[in-house]
């Protein structure tokens, strides 16, 4: 099946889901300059190119270095208009790269500081996004995520959240944050409240500290997902028990490189965690603060990896089947995807053919 030459428009083309991705660290440098003229805020620069240079995360040499260009956005991103623009463009962003299905992920709790009630940072968001819906036939979802190194009752009240929107574009709760010294297991509470009402939950680990991580969110907090995964080789054991339960590792190749995570794109295990038969979901984390795409994402693992047409498509396929949707609804997808992905293959091949 190696007919198909794999060249960046086919991947853009390919049918793709885009699964972990933060709303605060996805907005275009325009709107960046755009919001912050319009909030008084300050930026490092006010020219466009310059800006998406400075907020590239390419010196970085640990996770809170990288995390702490979101001071950045974040001071654009109190106002109601703001956050559902952002969602909006984003999803925009997405659709127009081939990213059939989207799931955002952010935490309300960061977006108050002026006065924005934790309601309206849902609700603001979910506006932003189904007006992409509509004009683009993109579908999308939101994931409320608890920081790890704020105190568990502010968890606890981002999982209240996360349920009172449960059926209303709200579909899982998540754990992020610095991860070193700051346990999963300390905020297993807020994972119940929503385990409890059936919902789903995903957590970082396993990207700036080792398996160990990776095991508290899987038997403390029950994670159904895992955000990054990328030192679960380190446990052959636990990597073991992943597989064994189909557990889908939410891949993020740049930004792991961005954060020291793995030393270059050739030395990351996605390639040992496909071809042990893992669940895996290739991601771009922040758009903005990584410089990437999800297209850009499937490229870098052809590339750096070696993955072949028949290998990234099955990737594609595979982003869909981790999806936080109902099985009905991703089965009557996953028949879609499989079709377009097949009459994709069949054009490129008899191009390369003709």
């Amino acid at each position: 099946m190696h007919d198909v030459v794999v060249t960046e428009d086919l991947l853009r083309r390919l049918p793709k889901a885009e699964l972990h991705v933060h709303l605060d660290g996805s907005l275009r440098p325009a709107t960046l300059i755009d919001l912050a003229r319009g909030a008084g805020a300050d930026l490092p620069t006010w020219d466009e190119e310059e800006l998406a240079r400075w907020m590239l995360a390419e010196d970085t040499r640990n996770l809170e270095e990288y995390l702490a260009k979101f001071a950045v956005t974040l001071s654009v991103m109190q106002h109601p208009d703001a956050l559902e623009r952002i969602a909006f463009e984003l999803a925009e962003d997405n659709a127009r790269e081939g990213v059939r299905y989207l799931e955002v992920r952010y935490s309300p709790i960061l977006h108050t500081r002026g006065g924005l009630p934790l309601t309206e940072t849902v609700e603001a968001p979910l506006r932003g996004l189904r007006r992409a819906e509509e004009a683009y036939g993109i579908r999308t979802a939101l994931i409320i995520c608890g920081i790890r190194n704020m105190e568990p009752g502010t968890s606890r009240d981002l999982a209240d959240l996360t349920v009172a929107f449960k059926g209303r574009g709200v579909v899982a709760f998540d754990l992020a944050g610095a991860e070193y010294n700051y346990p999963a297991k300390k905020h297993k509470d807020a994972f119940f409240t929503v385990i409890n009402r059936n919902m789903a939950t995903t957590i970082h680990a396993g990207e700036a500290y080792g398996p160990e991580s990776i095991h508290q969110a899987l038997h403390y907090c029950r994670a159904n997902r895992i955000g990054h995964g990328t030192r679960l080789y380190e446990d052959p054991d636990l990597m073991q028990y992943v597989n064994d339960f189909r557990v889908p590792l939410e891949i993020c190749l740049t930004s792991n490189v961005q954060t020291r995570a793995v030393p270059s794109f050739a030395e990351h295990p996605l390639r040992r965690y496909f071809d042990a038969g893992l669940v895996l979901a290739l991601c771009t984390d922040n758009r903005l603060v990584s410089g990437t795409t999800v297209t850009d994402e499937y490229l870098r693992a052809h590339e750096h990896l070696g993955f072949t047409w028949p290998e990234l498509a099955r990737l594609a396929r595979m982003s869909f089947e981790a999806a936080f949707l109902h099985y009905d609804e991703k089965q009557e997808l996953l028949a879609e995807i499989d079709r377009d992905i097949e009459a994709l293959r069949a054009e490129a091949a008899a191009q390369r053919a003709g």
